[in-house]
């Protein structure tokens, strides 16, 4: 929960804590963890119920409605059956997105003023002096 926030940060917010709440500030933290012990059991209560009514051993982690009809009401073969002809259309739709996502990387590259184009070679005399091309147009410029 805090992986993003440094000692500095933490010790910051500790304070302004300490600021904001002052005397009332254990019991508010009281408070806080008897609200989470309590949301605890009712989830534990809630998993027990559920347990003894479907006749089988429920986990918290089995509450997902996913996993729950996975792991409770269909067999693999079932799960099979129906994940196969998802499973083509999922094959065929990906294999469509990748296309045009492919033609898209290519208009962008073909579309892009940054990368410069080749020029055809056209044969000068070598008497004339040659001048430098004219800068091309950057990206910020056509915008």
């Amino acid at each position: 929960m805090f992986e993003n926030l440094n000692w500095w940060e933490i010790g910051a917010l500790l304070l302004l804590a300490l600021l904001i709440f002052g005397d009332r500030l254990p019991n508010v933290i009281n408070d806080g963890l008897r609200m989470v012990r309590n949301l605890r059991n009712m989830a534990r209560n809630a998993t027990g119920d559920l347990s003894r009514e479907l006749g089988t051993d429920i986990q918290l982690e089995d509450l997902h409605p996913k996993a729950f009809i996975r792991k409770h009401l269909l067999s693999e073969e079932d799960e099979q059956a129906i994940r196969k002809p998802l499973q083509s259309m999922y094959d065929n739709l990906r294999s469509d997105v990748t296309g045009v996502h492919d033609e898209l990387k290519d208009v962008a590259k073909a579309a892009d003023l940054r990368t410069p184009t080749p020029r055809p070679a056209v044969a000068t005399p070598t008497a004339t002096p040659t001048t430098p091309p004219a800068p091309r147009p950057s990206y910020d410029d056509a915008t």
